[in-house]
């Protein structure tokens, strides 16, 4: 089997020569985008031996004004691929698969819906007060936040088709939304999940995998039941919300399973080589290798030693 195949064989819950690995960090600043962008992905993925090329997202719903209640939000425009964050994605996108020359699975990173709203005002206001924010406003005046949501949802959505058309295998889809500290269960329902099955059924018609992301800590996993017929794959962070993968493949009985692994502790950040090898060996033991990707609970550290996940990578082979 080559890298491709033994995904998609993972993903149909089909037999693998072994479990294929997927582990993925947010590259410093300076590659971003462009050649230098390129480069940091082939080379990490000659460097790890990953199954799976997943094409990080910088480019991000751009800043916008001031937001001091639900009204501000109408300042949020509708975009399109010809919007320089978007194309400049696609771009990148582009140029990554044709630089590529494996044979790996590919996947287009799509922020979803919660992400993608905050990241017009993130930088201005900072990472947990715009969350706070943005549940502020939904419960002030839910109307304009959520045309602005649904502007925001037909952009991804286009990010997503355009994706498709490049070659890409299939959507990481990161969403946020899931921890009980900002939305409640019924406020994620009306708000949040609609807009996220949207595009991932986008990706769906598109031909396209969806691997979906559960991100961040403190989450209620029962509030995306609904999103395992949309889902081939799906990861959350099991260590940092005390949700199992034998949890996980209860409530998604549909979907393959990835994970195993602490991202920013444990024994891939701490351990030693041998030590890394043995837990990945350890999780498939215990979890099977049908319907199984090795991985971590979110991204790596950017300065993450990569002989430290090929050993990861090379412990299920």
């Amino acid at each position: 089997m080559n890298k491709r195949e033994r995904v998609i064989a993972a993903i149909e819950k089909k037999p693998v020569d072994h479990v294929p690995a997927s582990f993925s960090l947010h590259f410093p600043k300076e590659a971003w985008k462009g050649q230098a962008g390129v480069d940091a992905h082939l080379s990490f993925m000659e460097q790890t031996g990953c199954d799976i090329l997943k094409v990080m997202n910088e480019n991000l719903v751009p800043l916008v004004g001031e937001m001091n209640g639900p009204a501000d939000w109408d300042q949020v425009p509708a975009h399109t691929k010809d919007s320089p964050f978007m194309r400049d994605q696609l771009e990148l996108t582009k140029m990554v698969l044709e630089s590529y020359k494996g044979e790996a699975f590919s996947l287009a990173t799509i922020h979803g819906i919660t992400a993608s709203a905050i990241h017009p005002i993130e930088a201005r206001y900072g990472y947990v007060p715009v969350r706070e924010m943005l549940c502020e406003h939904l419960r002030a005046n839910e109307k304009p936040v959520l045309a602005a949501m649904d502007r925001i949802a037909d952009a991804m959505c286009e990010l997503v088709v355009e994706s498709a058309s490049l070659g890409i295998d299939g959507i990481y889809y990161a969403s946020l939304g899931g921890e009980r500290h900002f939305f409640t269960d019924e406020e994620f329902a009306r708000w949040i999940e609609p807009f996220d099955l949207r595009i991932m059924k986008t990706a769906r018609e598109a031909g396209l995998y969806n691997f979906l992301h559960i991100c961040k800590e403190n989450l209620n996993v029962q509030r995306y039941a609904n999103y395992g017929e949309l889902a081939d794959v799906v990861n959350w962070g099991v260590f940092e919300t005390h949700f199992s993968l034998e949890e996980g493949r209860k409530l998604f009985p549909n979907a393959t399973i990835m994970g195993g692994l602490a991202n920013r502790s444990g024994v891939l950040v701490e351990g030693s080589l041998e030590e890394i090898a043995a837990a990945a060996k350890k999780v498939v033991a215990e979890f099977g290798s049908t319907g199984f990707i090795l991985g971590a609970d979110c991204t790596l550290p950017t300065e993450i030693a990569l002989e430290r996940v090929k050993a990861a990578v090379d412990g299920v082979k």
